[in-house]
């Protein structure tokens, strides 16, 4: 009886979707990064065409105006006996339709959340990723500023006193994180407008907060570790971004043990050459701020992973900066860290080392592959 009230409730549950959500229960499946960040959109929503004024905390809520949007967190984390871990929690926000919702049902939403989860295992060599959506509407998925919180379901960072709480948790894992900004919000482009290709409006308002002091609880089936390390948060919103001639993007963020803290992507053509909007930026231990345009950082693939569901991923990497002095290998802590889910991409945590003026570096990291998968 208990079984039949659950398939009923279920069925019940779906009625009222199609009834009250206009869209459809499942999301499509897209076939590339193009698809989702493509230049076509609809006329009535905003694009980001000139810098702004950002304001915080309001920055850090949604921009719903704009038709995607995403709060990205990455880290790499260890136990007192150096075990090694990293992590991975995005929300995204989509759009479907620029305006308000029509009705007054508190059911219906033009919002479509989804999220990552994923985490490193280095000492078991495993690699775990899953994937949530939901509809903006009656708590289920959204994000504000004050008290900061973005949530889905029960996956969420919320702000408690002067701390971020990060928590995710699905078959068998668990990770409840205290994060604690160590650096002021970077702008990232000019002033925070970033550029992707050459049309007007492809572009993004992009900011990053690239040292977060990162402590807490992660659960592994039976086990649970006490863990510390470093995270990085990425934040962007656009309504277009990527060019029809453009394939993907490889994407760095980087710590090193001297203070510095590097972020870099390299757009990619579709010929697979670099495409000359790529961008980035070099945060010295100092606070000073080196803008970084495509002929300021040379990239060398030096090793391949090829995945079984089809696709060769560079996931070794030579990144020098001639005019810093700086020479870094990029390395995965785990060759096959790929996340099979509505897109498939390859992000996962680096090693860093190399050497700074002739000095010897070393740092950690956070890799993202897009556009090499063969759907």
């Amino acid at each position: 009886m208990r079984r039949v009230i659950v398939v009923v409730l279920i069925i019940m549950a779906l009625m009222l979707w199609w009834l009250f959500i206009p869209q459809p229960a499942e999301p499509p499946k897209a076939n590339s990064v193009v698809e989702m960040l493509g230049g076509e959109a609809d006329a009535g929503f905003e694009r980001a065409e000139h810098p702004r004024v950002f304001q915080f905390p309001q920055d850090h809520g949604a921009h719903p105006g704009f038709r995607s949007e995403w709060w990205y967190f990455t880290g790499n984390l260890e136990t007192a006996q150096r075990r090694r871990f990293g992590f991975q929690l995005v929300f995204f926000r989509n759009a479907l339709k620029p305006g308000a919702v029509d009705g007054e049902s508190a059911w219906r939403s033009k919002q479509i959340w989804m999220a990552h989860f994923a985490l490193t295992d280095a000492q078991s060599g495993r690699f775990h990723a899953y994937e949530r959506f939901s509809r903006g509407a009656i708590g289920l998925a959204g994000a504000q500023p004050e008290p900061f919180e973005v949530w889905l379901d029960d996956w969420s960072v919320t702000q408690q006193g002067d701390q971020w709480v990060l928590h995710a948790a699905e078959k068998g894992l668990s990770l409840t994180l205290s994060l604690v900004p160590l650096r002021q919000p970077v702008l990232q482009g000019d002033a925070g407008l970033s550029q992707k290709s050459a049309a007007a409006g492809n572009a993004s308002y992009y900011y990053s907060i690239p040292r977060l002091r990162a402590e807490g609880e992660l659960v592994i089936g039976d086990q649970t570790h006490q863990v510390t390390g470093t995270a990085w948060l990425d934040r962007e919103w656009s309504t277009s971004a990527l060019g029809e001639d453009q394939a993907g993007w490889d994407w760095f963020s980087i710590q090193l043990d001297d203070g510095s803290d590097l972020m870099f992507y390299q757009l990619r053509g579709k010929d697979g050459r670099p495409d000359p909007h790529s961008s980035g930026s070099l945060l010295l231990p100092d606070g000073g701020l080196i803008r970084l345009g495509s002929e300021d950082v040379m990239l060398q693939p030096l090793g391949y992973w090829d995945s079984p569901k089809g696709g060769r991923y560079p996931v070794r990497w030579r990144l020098q900066i001639p005019s810093q002095g700086l020479d870094l290998e990029v390395t995965p802590v785990l060759e096959n860290q790929e996340l099979d889910l509505l897109v498939r991409y390859w992000e996962g945590a680096m090693d860093i080392s190399g050497t700074r003026a002739g000095k010897a570096v070393r740092g950690q990291g956070y890799l993202e592959l897009a556009g090499y998968s063969e759907d």
